[in-house]
């Protein structure tokens, strides 16, 4: 009998801040027609994750009156424990209801199913669309999941260094079989994220072996 084989598209942060904005990833648009590509292709689900930050996040450099790209140790929220976290201070950037928060103009966003916000407290840094850090609260992420029956994850978007790779990694711990897309991703700093993400079982691959899988 032939294994279950239910995908998911997860569309991590396509934002106009990280494309063109405060807080733009190097090249990020050249993925944009990348990611179209996979959202015309038959997954069960398509769903999209959005920072939307309160406009004094803990992310923030100015929150802190420091400046931009300087780092900062950031503890877990009152009445919880859990180890510090180094943090580092970013531009404002995707600030709920504002511009920079949207999609990025040209993303095909109508095929989205679902959008996940994340980074909406204050005072707890999101990187993955899964989950906070401390693993103190969810996004709508899982629950859309496994609504849908997924078996396997397929992520694409940005950054790779950061919010795709904190993703990735939970959706291994949360138990899917997880595929990311490099010619659908980019990264602040492109290195050392490929190599960890492979030592957790995550599986690289490119859009045409995708496509391949899901016999489109």
């Amino acid at each position: 009998m032939k294994a279950k084989f239910t995908p998911a598209l997860i569309v991590v942060d396509m934002q106009y801040d990280f494309v063109h904005g405060s807080l733009a990833v190097p090249d990020a648009s050249a993925i944009i027609q990348p990611v179209n590509s996979l959202l015309a292709c038959p997954f069960a689900i398509k769903i999209a994750s959005k920072d939307f930050h309160p406009p004094d996040h803990i992310s923030f450099a100015r929150t802190h009156n420091k400046p931009v790209f300087s780092k900062i140790n950031i503890h877990p929220p009152r009445y919880h424990e859990g180890r510090a976290l180094e943090q580092v201070l970013w531009p404002v950037h995707c600030v709920a209801n504002t511009p920079g928060a949207d999609f990025v103009e040209g993303l095909s966003h109508q095929a989205i199913n679902t959008t996940v916000l994340k980074g909406q407290d204050p005072g707890i840094e999101m990187y993955s669309a899964f989950r906070d850090p401390w693993h103190l609260a969810e996004t709508a992420l899982p629950a859309a999941l496994q609504r849908h029956g997924v078996t396997d994850v397929f992520i694409v978007g940005l950054a790779g260094d950061y919010c795709v790779m904190s993703t990735a990694l939970d959706a291994v711990d949360f138990g899917y079989k997880t595929w990311v897309v490099k010619d659908a991703v980019k990264s602040v700093h492109d290195g050392e994220e490929w190599d960890e993400m492979e030592r957790k079982g995550i599986r690289l691959v490119d859009s045409q072996e995708v496509k391949k899988l899901l016999s489109y």
